[in-house]
């Protein structure tokens, strides 16, 4: 039999993810390098499941999403932004926020249609817009501090442009778009009359004074923005994929027809619970970011310690980390090497990258673990320059 994967999704067979879990499993590593956190989300989210469960949450749930979640989006994008969302025909509740961004490429976009996208960019988005049969057209963030160059944005925009997608705060890097970067963006979109799709799932988790902007409070972009979020980061409970989708109500449909036949509905009894958590006081939000911040530096400085250049994260769950002073000029050959050399795991920067030149050097460490994980991933890097000799 030839080979039976259509010829689109061939370049997407083991990700670097599925690699190097196993490599952490079969050495006993710590694993930095998936971004998923160790311990379980607030006490009084998962006993609001179990209580959703008991009383008889279990079947299927309407297939925009419950109600009370629905409205728990459109008051938070209300409190948080001053955005006025209708529930009912502007948010749409899907399996995480990964189908949120593949049924968002698939509803909008025509083979042949162009995706501007950031680079390094998040494995999936490669493989949703290769799946719509669209092409990516990829502007690059680079070291040291992963600025948008405006110049190379609107050089990738053309008259095949179709969508713009966007990811702030920033996966791998930890850049956080600033308003004027952000405008940029929307001035380019509206020019070309395209849809900008945003990833904001570390949306509340953003350092060091800094703020989050959603492109859709800029003038204008309302009417031509999907903001897509999840409870999965923003209360470490990743396993539930629960997210939502949020925008003027053409869009949010064209989104609601494709993902009805990619899962339909799902998470019945995770739902209600995540509607009322989106609801804590803002102290609880900033409690959550000053944590992680705390191990972010945690990690940061351990890094340092152990020979590496240490890139600024402004939010998020990763820690990008320089291997060149170290001697390794490929990240994804250190990656591959660091779990006999000292047990640790993490992701090469290249594997997000079609043109991964500028960040071959780069690793990515999570930090979104408990003190004494990363202490012990800390003690053991610190024998890596010995180990590499």
């Amino acid at each position: 039999m030839s080979e039976p994967l259509v010829e689109r999704m061939r370049a997407f067979g083991t990700t670097i993810f599925a690699e190097m879990t196993a490599t952490a499993v079969a050495t006993a590593s710590v694993n930095l390098g998936q971004g998923f956190p160790d311990t379980d989300g607030p006490a009084e989210l998962l006993e609001a499941a179990c209580a959703a469960i008991r009383a008889g949450a279990n079947q299927y749930p309407p297939g925009r999403g419950v109600p009370e979640l629905r409205r728990a989006v459109a008051a938070h994008q209300r409190h948080w932004y001053g955005l006025d969302v209708d529930p009912d025909s502007e948010v749409l509740v899907t399996t995480g926020a990964t189908e949120a961004i593949a049924a968002s490429i698939l509803a909008l976009c025509e083979a042949g249609d162009e995706v501007v996208v950031l680079e390094p960019y998040y494995d999936s988005y490669a493989a949703a817009i290769a799946l719509a049969g669209a092409v990516r057209r990829t502007v690059g963030l680079r070291p040291p501090d992963f600025a948008l160059d405006v110049d190379a944005l609107a050089a990738a925009f053309s008259d095949r442009t179709r969508l713009v997608l966007l990811n702030s705060p920033h996966n791998p890097t930890g850049r956080v778009l600033s308003r004027q970067e952000l405008g940029a963006v929307a001035a380019l979109a509206t020019a070309h009359d395209a849809v900008v799709v945003t990833d904001e799932v570390y949306e509340h988790l953003v350092y060091d004074g800094l703020e989050h902007v959603p492109i859709a409070t800029l003038p204008g972009m309302a009417e031509r923005t999907l903001t897509i979020s999840s409870a999965g980061k923003t209360f470490s409970v990743t396993g539930w994929k629960i997210g939502w989708v949020s925008g003027p109500a053409p869009l949010v449909s064209a989104v609601t027809a494709v993902k009805q036949f990619l899962t339909f509905v799902s998470g019945a009894p995770f739902q209600p619970a995540v509607a009322a958590a989106l609801g804590a006081p803002a102290a609880t939000f900033a409690a959550r970011a000053a944590d992680f911040a705390r191990r972010r530096d945690l990690l940061s400085e351990g890094l340092a310690r152990a020979g590496f250049g240490v890139l600024p994260a402004q939010g998020g769950y990763f820690v990008v980390a320089d291997s060149s002073p170290l001697g390794f000029d490929d990240g994804l050959d250190l990656c591959r090497k660091m779990p006999a050399l000292v047990g640790v795991v993490a992701i090469p920067v290249r594997s997000f990258c079609d043109d991964d030149e500028p960040v071959r050097s780069l690793v990515r460490f999570a930090f979104c673990k408990q003190d004494d994980v990363l202490a012990e991933a800390l003690r053991r890097l610190q024998g890596l320059r010995t180990a590499i000799g």
